[in-house]
């Protein structure tokens, strides 16, 4: 990995989890696909997880066939946005299934220069402890690892203390998502890294009902070696997925104030909270998050970037009253959009 990557993961970024662009009759739409890479890139994001549930999982099946285009258009725009200077961007694919399909999945994914692999353990239900740490060294012998605790609401399964205790003794482990929607667990995956005595294991936050908080809060827990302090340094989120130029606002602002290590304004404790409330609504927590992939392509569509709601599987559909809830927050948070930097450069992101 490219070194000033690596320092950038450590830093802290934007990683949106890039959404599946298609058409009416379910193709995938390379115009838009490219455009949203493009507004992304042009947002301020440190870097694209593509691959993601955001994605659709959905593409990594053969018969569909489309991990490597998806794959290939992100990492032809990256291409272009690291050729116009600037830190490197950070790429991330993401990694499923058995251990077979995983390593394969992560040598397509470094044959096409992405340099992290996002490993979902979903699909290994059944799997004892060691045998998913060994379905991680696997992998990691390809990529370096982006671990992911992935809810149980969207697919994963529970990981224990333990899991991530010896997940963390991988080498070539780099960073960890943490998407579990769970305060005990979440504190299980940082427990592990801080007494670990890894320092290069970056952390983020995929919890969509917790953004903000997580992004501020120090996690300060004894070790070995006394206390040891960890922050969360960025997010890998489909909620950034929209309104990215205000995430990387939003993102830049909560490092500010962690690295003046004063106490939190209620202002942006109140900003958590409408964070957590435009979530809930775009992502349709109050129907499990059926309708999540739904819900973040209607605000992408409101903007011009896509041109339905479309997902692979015709029965992902938005939930009854979800766009409602949409317009509500829509409304109720206009601070949190980024309408205005969307609708200026569209046009030059549509084209070509």
């Amino acid at each position: 990995m490219h070194g000033d990557v690596r320092e950038q993961l450590q830093r802290g970024g934007v990683l949106p989890a890039h959404p599946l662009a298609l058409t009416a009759n379910r193709r995938l739409d390379e115009r838009r696909q490219r455009a949203l890479s493009r507004y992304y890139i042009a947002a301020g994001a440190a870097g694209l997880a593509v691959g993601v549930h955001t994605t659709q999982f959905g593409i990594h099946d053969p018969q569909i066939g489309l991990l490597k285009p998806v794959l290939q258009l992100a990492a032809e725009e990256m291409d272009c946005g690291d050729e116009a200077g600037g830190t490197p961007l950070i790429r991330v694919a993401g990694i499923c299934g058995g251990t077979g399909q995983a390593v394969s999945e992560a040598q397509l994914a470094r044959d096409l220069r992405f340099q992290l692999g996002l490993l979902n353990l979903g699909a290994l239900t059944d799997a004892s402890e060691p045998q998913l740490i060994d379905h991680c060294r696997a992998v990691a012998v390809v990529l370096p690892l982006f671990g992911f605790y992935l809810s149980r609401d969207i697919g994963g399964r529970h990981l224990s203390y333990s899991f991530w205790r010896k997940f963390c003794e991988i080498d070539n482990v780099r960073a960890i998502k943490i998407a579990a929607f769970n305060r005990y667990q979440t504190i299980d995956v940082i427990r592990a890294v801080a007494e670990s005595g890894r320092d290069d294991i970056a952390l983020y936050t995929g919890n969509d009902d917790n953004i903000v908080l997580d992004l501020l809060t120090p996690y300060r827990l004894r070790s070995g070696t006394g206390t040891v302090e960890r922050r969360i340094v960025g997010g890998l989120l489909g909620q950034w997925a929209v309104w990215t130029r205000r995430a990387v606002e939003l993102l830049r602002d909560c490092h500010r104030w962690s690295a003046a290590n004063v106490d939190v304004e209620s202002a942006l404790l109140a900003l958590s909270i409408e964070v957590t409330d435009a979530n809930a609504a775009i992502f349709d927590a109050a129907n499990g998050f059926a309708g999540c992939l739904p819900g973040i392509h209607e605000i992408l569509r409101r903007q011009g970037l896509l041109d339905g709601v479309w997902c692979l599987d015709p029965q992902e559909l938005p939930s009854p009253g979800q766009f409602e809830e949409i317009e509500r927050v829509c409304r109720a948070y206009p601070h949190l959009h980024d309408d205005a930097f969307v609708a200026e450069h569209r046009d030059e992101w549509l084209s070509g």
